[in-house]
């Protein structure tokens, strides 16, 4: 009997870090839940990213996911932001680990691709074919969209030979 397979994908940010959990079973998808995780600005780093931290911990253990996906870090023009984002993602990639779920990691524009069809979409097309691809899909953000668009990529590729031997090597362990 086959059984579905929850992926919870991640936009990672310090202020707001969006998530989306899907289920999958063969080719069709369902929706679960999304939300953000946030840190208050106010405070030093180190504290944000115990905030992040302890979120996305709580995420996953009320949702319990079997593999997660998250979005590969970008680089830009500012690199102090660069940096932060890229700390914010270190936390994305350790709770999921930390629970010894495979995660796969994705560029934006692998994202964009496989949920618009063009690697350089927006923003708000991501959300429109989000919403056409789960109808029942509910989401309050840019962010939440973003990672519910990253599970669904994750669900497309995972039958990939990459994906295949990430969850044998994380099954084997």
């Amino acid at each position: 009997m086959d059984t579905f397979t929850r992926i919870i994908g991640i936009d990672p940010g310090l202020r707001r870090t969006g998530w989306g959990v899907i289920d999958t079973l063969g080719n069709s998808v369902r929706f679960v839940a999304s939300g953000l995780v946030t840190s208050d600005g106010d405070l030093d780093l180190a504290s944000r990213l115990c905030q992040l931290h302890d979120g996305l911990d709580a995420v996953l253990a009320e949702y319990k996911p079997d593999e997660a996906s998250i979005e590969q870090t970008f680089v830009n023009k500012d690199a102090g932001a660069t940096l932060k984002l890229g700390q914010a993602r270190g936390i994305a990639l350790l709770v999921p680990a930390r629970r010894g779920l495979p995660v796969a990691e994705y560029a934006p524009n692998a994202v964009k691709k496989a949920i618009v069809g063009a690697g350089h979409a927006e923003k708000g097309q991501i959300r429109v074919m989000v919403k056409v691809l789960m109808p029942k899909a509910t989401f309050e953000s840019d962010d939440a969209a973003d990672a519910l668009a990253i599970a669904l990529t994750h669900a497309h590729h995972r039958g990939s030979a990459t994906a295949r031997l990430a969850r044998a090597v994380a099954e084997a362990s």
